[in-house]
């Protein structure tokens, strides 16, 4: 038999991060429903705000997947992919956190945290991958 190479931290990680994501997913999308009440929020701009969003769910429900997918059956690909997937939603964290049209002091704890997360991830997908 085999040694087990799966990462029992990474897969921690997975689990916490999928219930973050939805914490955050439901913060961010409370705080631009409030901006666009509190704030003159431009009409040209909370449609992309709001998909960005939708998007980054996707990219995330996706990426979690794969990453917990490729760490219990211990293969390189989906681990690899979910590693490739992770750089997308960092994009979206940054844009978030830097780029979205108002920033609040919330949204930067928010995603400094989710930034965090990722790069633990990462950390430990790439050890994990070498470890395959």
């Amino acid at each position: 038999s085999s040694p087990q190479l799966s990462s029992v931290p990474l897969q921690v990680l997975l689990y916490v991060n999928s219930i973050y994501y939805a914490s955050y997913f439901a913060a961010t999308l409370a705080m631009i429903v409030y901006k666009s009440q509190a704030f003159s929020y431009p009409d040209d701009f909370l449609a992309p705000d709001l998909t960005l969003l939708l998007l980054m769910a996707l990219v995330e429900v996706l990426r979690l997947h794969l990453g917990s997918k490729g760490n219990l059956t211990e293969e390189e690909a989906p681990l690899g992919l979910s590693l490739a997937l992770t750089v997308a939603s960092v994009i979206l964290a940054v844009y978030f956190l830097m780029w979205q049209t108002y920033v609040l002091r919330a949204d930067v704890i928010l995603n400094a945290l989710l930034l965090l997360t990722y790069g633990l991830e990462s950390v430990l997908k790439v050890m994990a991958i070498a470890a395959f």
